[in-house]
């Protein structure tokens, strides 16, 4: 009872290369379609053949759907030849269809510079977009610590131009995590995000402390990028002590609890914007995270607006950060990103701790 259908299959598989199926499928349901058209004019509406469109445009490769779409246009002729009563209504279903098929023979010119079928791009994009999220997630680290992050985009999007990267190098006790903000927001920054996110944690993890932000200043040079400058902190943290090394390339200074005075101080590390000047030079901060302290890395999303300057977003965000990290400091990231920032604006946290 199988021989026939698994020799069938078997004949398509060798007769029909993998890459021209899909295609082959949906010009054997348009036919279908279109011979029911032809068949019952009256009773078969020539909408159905929105199904085939549909499915190709998803589906079917850039350089082959062109084809497909005038091979539609064609067969939707002949059913037009058909119909016998052509009224207003039927008139203006045939001008959506051919509306449909113009946008879509439009979209797959544009999709020929990528290569690949609408489903399968956007794949590709978000496992593209899932794996660096992953690069970015901080690693397990020893009982006694905790670091959380915290990223939003602006407009809610899943792409941003804030995102962290982190690693524990082998054979070290140390925690490296970079926290970087790339000019613009939202998805017109989120390209370069992506592209920056995985070349930086390479660096990240192959790099000195000491040489890290230079060598991403210097292949920011590199890519001549029109808008390709981006804000960095860079935080080295030794694990075993506590001790720990703050450098900032234009970026907002890192924020310290000292837990046996309870307040906060900014860390003032400088250094230049990074992807703008040559051999440029980063100061370093150094100090130690005794148990109960914390450090806070943060974009200026969380602390300026076009009303308010940056010194005193930072102070709000200082006071929202003594009153939301009380007692607890588990999801406090989470906390103080929905509390701070704007909607308009990428936001993005880092938030170390050491327990007592």
């Amino acid at each position: 009872m199988t021989t026939g259908p698994r020799t069938l299959r078997r004949a398509v598989r060798r007769g029909v290369p993998r890459q021209h199926r899909t295609l082959v499928l949906l010009v054997a349901l348009t036919t279908v379609l279109t011979v029911a058209l032809l068949i019952w004019p009256a009773q078969f509406p020539m909408t159905s053949l929105i199904v085939p469109l549909l499915l190709g445009s998803l589906l079917v490769s850039p350089r082959q759907l062109p084809w497909f779409v005038v091979f539609l246009m064609i067969m939707l002729m002949l059913a037009i030849g058909r119909q016998q009563n052509v009224t207003v209504r039927v008139v203006i279903a045939i001008g959506i269809l051919y509306l449909l098929c113009f946008i879509v023979l439009v979209t797959s010119f544009q999709r020929t510079r990528l290569g690949v079928a609408g489903m399968l791009g956007e794949s590709m994009l978000v496992d593209l977009r899932d794996r660096i999220q992953l690069q970015g997630g901080v690693p397990d680290l020893p009982a006694g610590w905790l670091a959380e992050t915290a990223l939003r985009s602006a407009g809610g999007t899943p792409f941003a131009g804030d995102f962290v990267v982190a690693t524990r190098p082998r054979h070290s006790n140390r925690l490296e995590i970079a926290l970087v903000d790339v000019s613009g927001k939202g998805q017109q920054a989120g390209t370069r995000a992506l592209l920056l996110s995985g070349s930086f944690g390479g660096l990240l993890g192959a790099l000195p402390p000491e040489e890290f932000l230079p060598a991403a200043n210097d292949y920011l040079l590199r890519q001549q990028w029109e808008e390709g400058f981006a804000t960095a902190v860079h935080l080295s943290l030794d694990l075993g002590t506590g001790a720990f090394e703050v450098r900032a390339a234009g970026h907002p200074p890192a924020a310290q609890l000292a837990a046996g005075a309870g307040r906060w101080t900014v860390h003032e590390a400088e250094g230049p914007v990074l992807g703008l000047i040559e051999d440029a030079d980063f100061t370093v901060v150094r100090g130690v995270v005794r148990p109960g302290d914390a450090l806070m890395l943060y974009t200026d999303g969380l602390v300026e607006t076009p009303r308010r300057e940056i010194g005193m977003g930072i102070d709000r965000m200082l006071g929202q950060a003594e009153r939301l990290l009380r007692g607890t400091f588990e999801g406090g990231a989470d906390r103080l990103v929905e509390a701070l920032g704007s909607d308009n604006d990428d936001r993005a946290l880092v938030l170390v701790h050491r327990r007592p």
